[in-house]
């Protein structure tokens, strides 16, 4: 890292000197051990300079995923992590929480530093992947992850189950209702967005996915497919590729933590579970359409 850059921003943002004296001791820290800071314990500017170098390195989309999710190796698991906002309506939990996630916040993080140039315009697009058109409310959440998450993001992912899994993939039918989901939630009184819809997706059998294992990319990311009428995703999670073998790397609810776990051991783990049919692939695209609606807002004007 660049120190001088560093100390220009605390300088021009006025940073409280604690905040800068904390950050300046990881950043020494990082120096010494030749190592890339854990973002959950790292203060902002220490992450917006490392997202600032990272992004000028050369890196493909698929490796950004890869780098980035590595640095919340060991974050704090927490189901109900990110809402609103404090002022928000029907959920004020933060707009962004760095130091506990869970699975789709996780997933939702990394690609955000992944498309993103600096911290500011990180946080920016995390709402467009978040929220339909990036407008912030409970009722424009992308709370479904096949149905409504995948779609509004075709922006910057393509599914690539079919592609992975070939011949091997079956569908599954689910009926879909944001009125009945608020209302689970106690929210009566907010219209739902989008009608009650009967959808089909593609996944690939658990008893399936060893033999697809070489069609699988780093950086991938994974939903887990459930045998519910109501839903499709159970978790999500991300492939990573490495010394010859293949991993998930997830925000693990059993573990209270980000970890990896070798491939073909948790696709043996969870096939005990009747509850788990198969898994559904996402990959992050490396020319990213931010003409398109959902991502019309997504880039800061002042970096165009």
């Amino acid at each position: 890292m660049d120190f001088l850059l560093f100390w220009e921003k605390a300088m021009s943002d006025r940073l409280p000197v604690l905040t800068f004296l904390i950050g300046f001791v990881v950043l020494l820290s990082c120096l010494r051990a030749g190592d890339s800071p854990l973002y959950y314990q790292a203060p902002l500017p220490v992450i917006d300079q490392d997202v600032r170098q990272t992004a000028s390195r050369g890196l493909t989309n698929a490796e950004k995923m890869v780098y980035y999710s590595e640095r919340f190796i060991g974050a704090p698991y927490l189901l109900v992590c990110e809402g609103e906002g404090e002022n928000g309506r029907y959920d004020t939990q933060p707009l962004l929480n760095l130091q506990k996630i869970n699975c789709m916040t996780y997933c939702e993080i990394v690609m955000a530093l992944t498309l993103a140039r600096n911290y500011e315009e990180m946080f920016n697009i995390l709402q467009h992947i978040r929220y339909r058109g990036g407008y912030i409310s409970m009722a424009t959440r992308n709370h479904y992850t096949m149905v409504d998450w995948l779609p509004a993001n075709s922006w910057c992912l393509e599914e690539v189950t079919r592609q992975a899994g070939g011949e091997d993939v079956v569908e599954s039918e689910r009926t879909i209702r944001h009125g009945a989901f608020f209302h689970g939630k106690g929210i009566d009184d907010l219209p739902a967005l989008l009608p009650d819809r009967t959808v089909r997706s593609a996944y690939i059998p658990l008893h399936k996915l060893v033999s697809h294992e070489a069609a699988l990319r780093s950086g991938d990311i994974v939903a887990l497919i459930q045998d519910r009428t109501d839903i499709f995703s159970a978790h999500m999670l991300m492939v990573i590729k490495r010394d010859g073998r293949t991993w998930f790397r997830h925000a693990s609810m059993s573990a209270g933590k980000v970890i990896d776990e070798p491939f073909a051991e948790y696709i043996a783990k969870i096939s005990k579970r009747p509850l788990y049919q198969g898994m559904s692939f996402m990959r992050i695209k490396e020319q990213i359409e931010w003409s398109l609606p959902g991502a019309t807002r997504g880039k800061n004007p002042l970096h165009e």
